[in-house]
């Protein structure tokens, strides 16, 4: 936790840039009868029948000091996947990076190991060099930064009938629009002597 938290508290860095990166499932519902739309003195009005059209997922990459996020959508969330947002952060993200200090949990599944399960040695390790992970402790993933924003995008995004993969890309693109425009970010202010106050029970004795 601590780690963490000290990450939080450094000095922003652009050649060494904090990323806070997770992932969440998202139900695809369609619906059954075409909506009422809004009229005055009427609200919309939807049907309660709804259509179940399976599952896609997010991943979603946060950096706070500039005030940025890419969510992308995919069909799974495989180690190959995840592998894959990986590179997109190196090269495509954060090209000039020294390094990317990355925030993420479940070090089982979320670690180098995954680069070189799906790409060769060489380009694993390319990858790899340029990443530097920081893991939030057992039940401590509300200390990822990225939930902050996933609970954002569930309130002004995803709180709806979104149909499809298609529709869902549509949605989140245009979330991720409109916040980067503005450059929102969070404000943290948990600390580690904060923490060592309040959580002081998570302390050895």
């Amino acid at each position: 936790m601590e780690e963490v938290l000290d990450l939080y508290a450094e000095p922003a860095d652009p050649a060494r840039p904090r990323v806070c990166f997770d992932e969440r499932p998202v139900q695809l519902v369609a619906e059954t009868r075409p909506p009422v739309s809004v009229a005055p003195g009427q609200p919309a009005r939807v049907d309660y029948e709804y259509k179940r059209n399976g599952t896609a997922n997010l991943f979603l990459a946060f950096c706070p000091d500039a005030g940025w996020r890419r969510v992308d959508v995919t069909a799974r969330r495989t180690t190959a996947d995840y592998a894959q947002q990986m590179r997109k952060l190196v090269d495509e993200d954060f090209p000039e990076a020294e390094a990317i200090r990355l925030v993420v949990d479940n070090p089982n599944t979320r670690s180098p190991a995954a680069l070189y399960a799906t790409f060769p040695p060489a380009e694993a390790h390319r990858i790899a060099r340029k990443l530097e992970f920081h893991y939030t402790p057992k039940h401590g993933s509300w200390l990822n930064m990225a939930e902050l924003e996933f609970s954002v995008l569930a309130r002004q995004c995803l709180d709806r009938r979104i149909a499809d993969a298609a529709d869902l890309r549509t949605q989140t693109d245009a979330w991720t629009t409109s916040r980067n425009a503005v450059r929102a970010t969070v404000c943290w202010r948990f600390t580690t002597t904060q923490a060592r106050t309040k959580l002081s029970r998570l302390y050895p004795a």
